[in-house]
């Protein structure tokens, strides 16, 4: 099986231009989402309740760790211990796991995260704490896919069953990683497309780089080269599932139909879309 969908529901105006129906506008275009807002704060059970009941049945998120269970640096007022954190965050999620509509966690680690000793620790120590549940690994230094590396993290990746995130991104000196399309958790393969705009991931302070990083639109070459990446992932893993995170300039969404097209994928369990009188 092979599924596309975006980063976030509320940013993609050609399929959700409702303020008031986003999450189900979205639900009746693609089947799952990347949910992001839990980088930055952990979500009420409530919350993630109701955006549950607002999807198909079939419909599947893949939740952002914290920023803090990923190492990213704590706001102020951020005092809970790390072990308080993950409990806290396990709890929100609950709803969400019992009623199958987690696709995986996503642990999108910082570009200082390099690959040493400590942090390989820490990856066990994520993998303890969060249980058997499927976790998605997204590295941004280029460390852990050296030469010297590569061999060892894929195979640490695997024997965590973590899951590979496979990243599409401009190669800048500092906070990229290669394209690297290995399997290593046959459950599910997760590919996630940044564009490929160079100036915006040199993190520039001249520039606003949060919305100008994902200023990208793939064009048909590249979006062919991708097709091929995920038909050879889907040899090794049951399940793919592609995120496009180019939404800087909405060119996400289109850029998933196309790919969608390519592979002539055709997406079960969708909500029913809108009717418009009008049309």
């Amino acid at each position: 099986m092979i599924t596309i969908g975006l980063t976030g529901w509320s940013d993609h105006e050609t399929i959700a231009p409702d303020q008031k129906r986003k999450l189900p506008d979205y639900a009746s275009h693609f089947p799952v989402v990347e949910l992001d807002t839990s980088f930055y704060a952990i979500p009420s059970e409530k919350n993630v309740q109701r955006w549950g009941a607002l999807t198909p049945e079939e419909f599947q998120f893949v939740p952002k760790a914290y920023g803090p269970m990923t190492t990213h640096a704590r706001r102020p007022d951020e005092t809970r211990s790390l072990d308080e954190l993950f409990t806290l965050y396990l709890k929100a999620f609950r709803p969400m796991v019992e009623s199958n509509k987690v696709k995986a966690f996503l642990f999108q680690f910082p570009p200082l995260f390099s690959c040493v000793r400590e942090n390989v620790d820490y990856l066990r120590k994520v993998r303890e704490l969060m249980g058997d549940l499927p976790i998605a690994i997204e590295f941004r230094h280029k460390s852990w896919f050296a030469e010297e590396f590569k061999e060892g993290t894929l195979q640490f990746l695997s024997d965590m069953h973590f899951i590979n995130v496979v990243v599409d991104q401009p190669q800048t000196p500092d906070n990229s990683v290669p394209f690297v399309p290995v399997v290593t958790n046959t459950d599910l393969a997760f590919m996630r497309l940044h564009g490929r705009n160079y100036a915006g991931w040199l993190g520039d302070d001249a520039i606003d780089w949060r919305t100008f990083r994902t200023l990208y639109d793939y064009p048909e070459e590249e979006l062919a080269f991708l097709k091929e990446a995920v038909l050879d992932l889907a040899k090794d893993a049951k399940d793919v599932t592609v995120i496009f995170n180019n939404n800087s300039g909405g060119h996400a969404a289109p850029n998933a139909k196309a790919l969608q097209k390519m592979l002539g994928l055709e997406f079960r369990g969708l909500a029913p879309q809108q009717l418009n009188l009008f049309e």
